[in-house]
Parts: C-alpha cells; structure tokens; sequence
C-alpha cells in the first residue's frame, strides 16, 4: 500500500487497517470524513472531487514521510476519493500504527492538517437549489471532520479556482505551482505567532464592512496573513476614480461589482482563505451578519454604516476596528466587546449625519492616506486574533499624513452609554427621491445646499434657493413646516444629511435628491 494516494471507488478501509498492521504496534488511530447534506446553511445533493495528482501525490508522500520522522510512529497511511460521492460517503481516510497510542493520535492529525493545507484538491459541492461551486485547495478536513465540515464556499457561487476556472482548465494544468499554498514561514518565524498563532489566525473568521481605500489594504494582509475566513459586505461597482487608492483593482475592473472582484482576488492571492460575499449591510441584516464571524473591520466611507455596525457589534458582543480618513488625516479606534470598552456611542452619543464632513469624492484624498489607515486596521485585528501586545484600549488615534504627527487620545467608556439596550435604527425609506431631471420636481420647493463656490461653477437655474449647509443646520427658521422641500448637493450626501436634520426638527415634507446632481437621468420619478 502506498502511503498516500486516491480511490475512484469506495474506500476499504479493513484492508487500509490490514496494511498497517505491525506486532510492535502497540497504538493505531484513525480519521474518517465523511460527506455531509449541508455546508453553510446550504443543503447539499452531492459532492466532486479533482486533484493535481502528480504533485498532490508527491506532496502527500512528503506529509505522511514527515510525520513518522517526527513523532517515531511506525506506519501511516492516506487516502482520498476523487470522483462523484454521495451522502454518507467516506471523503478521505488516514490511519497511524505506533508503539504508543499518544504518537498515533498525535501523528493522525498532524496528517489530516497538513493533507488540508498543502494538497491541491479540489471539491464542487452541488445544491438542492441546483447551484454548485468549485473549492480551490479544498482542505480534506476541519477540527476532526472532513469536507463536509469544510467551511469554505466558491467565490459568489461558482468561481473559486485562483483562475476562475474549473479545476482542470488548462491554466491549472500547466502551472501546478500556481495552484500551492502561501508560506507563512517569515510571520511564523515571530516568537509571538509561531505555528500555535497561525492555527489562531486559520480558525479566525473575520467580516470586513467596504472594499474600497480602507478595505483594500485590509482584505490583502489578513487574507495574506492566511486568516481562515474573510467575509466581504460590499455594494458599489469599481468606479476609474477609486483605482488611485484601491490598488487590489484593474481599469479593465471598471463598472462590475466590487465584492466579487475583491473574492477573485484574493482567492488569487491565497486559495487557502475561505471567502464570503456580502451585497449590503443593513439594519435588518447586521445583527445577523456580524453573528457568523470573531471580528469586524468596518472600513466603509459613511457615518451612517460606522454607526449601525457599532451598534450591531455591542450588541452582538462582537470586537470591532473603525478608521475613517479626511484628506490627509485619518483616526483610529477599536471596540473591545468587553465591559469597559469605549464605542463609537461613548464619544458621540448621537450618531454623526453623513454629508457634514466631506467624504474621498467631495473632499479629495491622496492614495495612500486610506491605505496607512487601512493598514493600521489591518495590524490591529492581527494583534487581536493573536493577542499581541500593544493593542489599543479606550484610546483613539489621530495622525497628520502631511506631517507625520500622531496622537493617542483617552476615550474612556461612558457608563451611561445604553445603547446596546436598545433597537437599531432603521432610517426612513421615503427620505430620497430619484429623478430624471429637476422638471420632473414638480410638488417641491428646490434648495440647494452646496457651497457657493459649487453654484458658481454648476448653477441650477431650477433652485429655488440657495442654503449653504451649515447656515441651514444653523437656522432653519425662514422654512415653512408645511412645504415640500427638495435638497439639492453634487452627490446626495450633504443633501440626505440636511433632509434629515429638517425632518427631525419639525418639517415632515423634507426630502433628498437621490444621488445628487451626479445621479440625474439614472432613474425615475418614484
């Protein structure tokens, strides 16, 4: 019997166990994984396995060869099933033999760890829905149970392979090399991670809120730092004008999704993570979403999803890593989840109303401004799922990019911060209206809330009037409460964030252009 190879047809496992019989074998452990009908909460039909068998072989031998070395067993062997497999069928089989049944034990799961980590094979699950997807690199087991247990889903629902191929595309075929698994010698090499912190980070999962300038740098360590499961919540398309700061993307990238973009990637990248696309997060889902993962990066560009993933996180008892950036400053902090830990909440109470502050798109932004911000969070959450020293404790950090200044500001928790008592906010559906043109804006009375160096450049003959921001949160006494407003801005940020503020100041019939002056002619009346 080899000591590592695979099966077309059901495993026999008494011959296996023949084969390793030995009179001076005192010990002998066995693994079984077995294919199971769910994965995900996803009910599953069937299962395919394909390996690269020349290197999986060679790759296979290697593994078993080393455990005897190192832990003095006697004989060991593996074998995986590659083919169609059913229900209830046996995936894969590892056997040890050993004077000592602790080096059995002890070689067994060296095996199935190093099977799962370092053999290209691959698994396509089929659905009752009548989906399937292919698995790159699949890990043959996780924590004791095989395939099955496997955690990990195709990239969106079916291209997981670092090509976007099936597994036999010709890509795969002539470049095996492509398809081995990241080294994680340098990082290992640490005395604070070694191999016990790698297996921290390969059972961590961690769900990162944006995969724009702060995500991007933050998807690429963890994922590079071989963090097990990376969950994407992401609704934009690539825009031309997000490339000089997300560099994870491509001009040709423009206009398609950036969630899927970012998944193909980095599975690129690393085909050992596993990776979870998310469309949105919302008020309605973030409880639910922030529930399946240790961790979360909130990396978006708005107030409004800074806020609810604080107040899902504390509610949740979820730790989390906020960053927001304005042209060349940037500030850092991170929610503990433990009792005494400062949120956002603690520092303001009241959640801070997008289009008050400038995002990258009216403010401007160099590229690597979000990058060392994104970094930064990127290196927190690393130092949390490995419990390295320095981590930040009820303390922000401010940083100057232009001069290099940083500082670390006390940010102690308030006690009479409640709000994890209470519900999420759910904002108001009827706040934005989508036009084709301001002709259509028949009903409303126009204000225009942009700056008046914007007028200047971009009047609108339509407007009615001109209400700088600021002086309209300031003194909104000359509006009458019964009107129909319809703010005006260049995007809708600024406009949604002044609908908002009239709303919750008496004037019921207050409403936001939707998208803004950029977004005219890309909808319709509602």
């Amino acid at each position: 019997m080899k000591s590592f190879g695979f099966s077309n047809s059901a495993l026999d496992v008494e011959s296996y166990r023949r084969e390793l019989a030995d009179p001076a074998a005192g010990g002998y452990a066995a693994f079984e994984g077995w294919v199971r009908n769910h994965n995900e909460g996803l009910a599953v039909t069937r299962l395919e396995y394909e390996a690269f068998e020349a290197l999986a072989n060679k790759e296979g031998e290697r593994i078993v060869e080393e455990a005897i070395r190192r832990f003095g067993i006697i004989k060991a062997a593996c074998v995986h099933r590659v083919g169609s497999l059913a229900i209830g069928d046996m995936a894969v089989w590892v056997g040890v033999s050993s004077r000592h049944r602790a080096e059995a034990f002890a070689a067994c799961r060296f095996i199935i760890d190093e099977v799962k980590h370092r053999v290209p094979i691959w698994k396509k699950e089929h659905y009752v829905s009548g989906d399937s997807g292919w698995v790159n690199c699949e890990r043959c087991a996780e924590h004791g149970d095989a395939t099955t247990g496997d955690r990990r889903q195709a990239t969106g629902q079916s291209d997981a392979c670092a090509n976007h191929h099936h597994p036999s595309s010709l890509a795969c075929s002539l470049q095996p090399v492509a398809c081995s698994l990241p080294d994680y010698s340098r990082q290992i090499t640490l005395r604070e991670v070694g191999e016990t912190g790698q297996q921290k980070l390969r059972a961590a999962r961690v769900l990162v809120i944006g995969a724009g300038g702060l995500g991007v740098p933050v998807l690429n360590y963890l994922a590079g730092a071989g963090v097990g499961t990376l969950g994407i919540a992401e609704s934009d398309t690539l825009d031309a004008s997000n490339l000089h700061r997300q560099p994870l993307y491509s001009l040709g990238d423009v206009g398609q999704p950036k969630a899927q973009l970012a998944a193909r990637r980095l599975q690129a990248l690393n085909p050992e993570v596993h990776i979870h696309t998310h469309p949105r997060i919302d008020a309605h889902n973030a409880l639910q979403l922030l529930s399946g993962y240790d961790l979360v990066v909130e990396c978006s560009d708005n107030f409004a999803t800074k806020f609810l993933v604080n107040d899902a996180a504390v509610k949740a008892r979820k730790p989390a890593i906020f960053a927001s950036v304005y042209q060349y400053e940037g500030q850092l902090q991170v929610y503990r989840a433990e009792p005494d830990s400062a949120c956002l909440r603690c520092l303001w109470p009241d959640a801070t109303r997008d289009g008050l502050v400038g995002n990258c798109a009216e403010a401007g932004v160099l590229g690597p401004v979000p990058g060392v911000l994104g970094t930064l969070q990127a290196l927190e959450a690393l130092k949390l799922l490995l419990n390295l020293p320095g981590q930040l404790r009820n303390e922000m950090v401010l940083i100057d990019l232009l001069t290099l200044e940083q500082r670390k500001l006390r940010t102690p928790h308030r006690a009479d911060c409640q709000h994890d008592a209470r519900e999420i906010d759910v904002p108001a559906r009827d706040l934005e209206v989508t036009l084709t043109n301001l002709a259509a804006a028949t009903g409303y009375a126009l204000i225009d809330v942009r700056e008046l160096r914007e007028v200047r450049e971009a009047p609108i003959a339509a407007a009615s009037r001109h209400i700088p921001l600021a002086v309209l949160l300031a003194d909104a006494s000359t509006l009458d409460p019964e009107r129909k407003y319809l703010l005006i801005c260049a995007r809708g940020a600024r406009s949604k964030a002044a609908a908002e503020h009239l709303r919750s100041h008496g004037f019921p019939h207050a409403y936001s252009l939707s998208g803004g002056l950029a977004g005219l002619g890309q909808g319709i009346p509602e």
